[in-house]
């Protein structure tokens, strides 16, 4: 766990994120990120980007997967 501390920047408060997180978190500068608060804890997330049609491309490696769903216990009449 690592700490950090509230300072003073500009007319507002800030505190700063250790570069070992931002690598761990995939984050950037400039990256968004949501703000909550659950119980006495702030709790920052990464927002959800679209990803562009190039970028999805880019990701692509030409193969198609199919993965199981655990639909759970049947419930009627689902085997025969």
């Amino acid at each position: 766990m690592s700490q950090v501390t509230i300072r003073s920047w500009g007319n507002s408060q800030g505190i700063r994120i250790p570069k070992d997180i931002l690598d761990k978190m995939g984050l950037a500068i400039s990256d968004v990120l949501d703000i909550d608060i659950s119980k006495d804890s702030i709790v920052l997330r990464k927002s959800f980007k679209h990803k562009t049609f190039e970028e999805r491309l880019a990701e692509y490696n030409g193969e198609i997967t199919v993965c199981d769903f655990d639909w759970g216990e049947p419930v009627g009449k689902e085997i025969l």
